[in-house]
């Protein structure tokens, strides 16, 4: 019951300091004004962004699945409570130090939190997990794995290392290639067909965001996502995450 209770607060924090960094908003600046300050072409349309609720929807009915107490003492909650618990701490601080401008202690908090996910995401498939234990954790880590690429580039845009120019471009057409590489690496590697998928949707809006002033970036992007997605779709060794159902029931 303890590590259910702690999940759920951890949880119920970064609910708060995402509906803060919103309606306040913190440091009277909202998350897009920061990121829309500097030209960083891998940032996706608005739209995008909207994947935040799925990821919530699915880390909570996570949550929810833990209070039937022959769950809760599953080795799937078990084993990754103090992860996800602090994957939520590391969320937050991430939210604050954004808004506060702390650009070079966001982008270690961002990779924290790439990590934490990583860690996360291997100790849930080796509890033979259900499609919906897995999925949160595909998709959520899917997400922060392009969020942290756009956060170190953005700190280098900031403090001058790489210009908004033709420089600029070259550093963004080189972060979409390591994003596309990873999302093929860990469809293979990991037999999940979710997590390219993330990159497939953002890949689609940096495209749109940028197709009227940048138009080879953005048929780049839609290429690469076209090659992630025929990749997703057709590679033969597959296992869907949490393709068991022992866990699951």
């Amino acid at each position: 019951m303890t590590k259910l209770i702690l999940n759920i607060l951890a949880f119920a924090l970064v609910i708060i300091m995402n509906t803060l960094a919103v309606t306040l908003p913190l440091n009277n600046q909202s998350t897009s004004e920061i990121s829309n300050r500097l030209d960083i072409l891998l940032t996706p349309a608005g739209y995008v962004f909207s994947i935040w609720s799925l990821i919530y929807l699915l880390l909570a009915v996570w949550i929810l699945r833990m209070i039937p107490k022959s769950r809760r003492e599953l080795p799937l909650y078990q084993n990754t409570s103090a992860l996800f618990i602090l994957s939520c701490l590391l969320n937050s601080g991430w939210i604050l130090v954004w808004h506060y401008n702390y650009f070079l202690v966001s982008v270690f908090v961002m990779i924290g939190l790439f990590l934490t996910l990583a860690v996360l995401y291997r100790t849930v498939k080796q509890t033979d997990p259900s499609l919906l234990d897995m999925a949160p954790f595909s998709i959520y880590m899917g997400w922060i794995s392009i969020a942290m690429i756009v956060n170190i580039l953005y700190y280098l845009t900031d403090i001058g290392l790489i210009g908004e120019g033709s420089a600029g471009r070259y550093w963004s057409y080189a972060g979409l290639l390591i994003a596309a590489v990873l999302a093929v690496v860990v469809r293979i590697s990991q037999k999940d067909w979710l997590y390219p998928l993330v990159f497939v949707w953002a890949f689609v809006g940096i495209g749109m965001k940028n197709l009227d002033e940048y138009g080879a970036f953005a048929y780049t992007a839609y290429t690469l996502a076209i090659v992630i997605l025929l990749i997703t779709l057709f590679y033969r060794k597959t296992s869907v995450p949490g393709h068991s159902t022992k866990s699951g029931n």
